[in-house]
């Protein structure tokens, strides 16, 4: 697998992958020429997903939202743009935010609607935990709703384990640790 400094440098898809469902897709890093297809992408989640990824109820994202995805520093936070080989969209967007330590990493996936249920969720999963492991870092996290059940149970099947969140018993924090 390439290193992100690879990456950079040759500005080439970070993975291609073929979903269980047999969908080719692309996975780069995103960028600042992004803010419009990642605009465009969550217009097509569905709201209930929306707003698990955002933990807020709005109807669509804010610029303010999709400036962390847009700009990274490559090293500390990195984000993933899926798109589909054929179509050339867009289909799912991941991000990695670890803390200055480089010990601990949240990690966040958004799935467009219409591709959800089709191994995309898992593909990004995956992306995302080998890309914290070649940094260092020591566990991955995900913060969820509790109402979110589908990609909880998706975690657990991947290795996350659950435990609360304390102050919020409406959240759940999901782990999973390589060393």
């Amino acid at each position: 697998m390439c290193n992100v400094t690879e990456i950079l440098q040759s500005n080439k898809t970070v993975r291609n992958v073929t979903t269980r469902e047999g969908i080719a897709l692309d996975i780069r890093l995103a960028d600042e020429h992004d803010e419009a297809a990642l605009t465009a992408l969550f217009a097509q989640v569905s709201d209930e997903d929306r707003c698990f990824r955002f933990l807020t109820a709005a109807s669509c994202v804010t610029a303010a939202q999709i400036d962390p995805l847009i700009h990274t520093d490559h090293f500390h936070t990195e984000s993933f743009l899926a798109v589909d080989q054929p179509s050339g969209q867009p289909v799912a967007s991941a991000l990695l935010a670890c803390d200055r330590a480089m010990d601990t990493a949240e990690i966040a996936v958004s799935v467009r609607q219409d591709y959800r249920g089709k191994g995309v969720g898992w593909a990004l999963l995956d992306l995302l935990s080998d890309e914290a492991y070649l940094r260092g870092v020591r566990r991955v996290i995900s913060i969820e709703n509790r109402a979110n059940r589908a990609t909880i149970e998706l975690e657990r099947e991947k290795g996350f384990t659950a435990s609360a969140v304390e102050g919020d018993p409406g959240l759940v924090m999901l782990s999973k640790s390589f060393r």
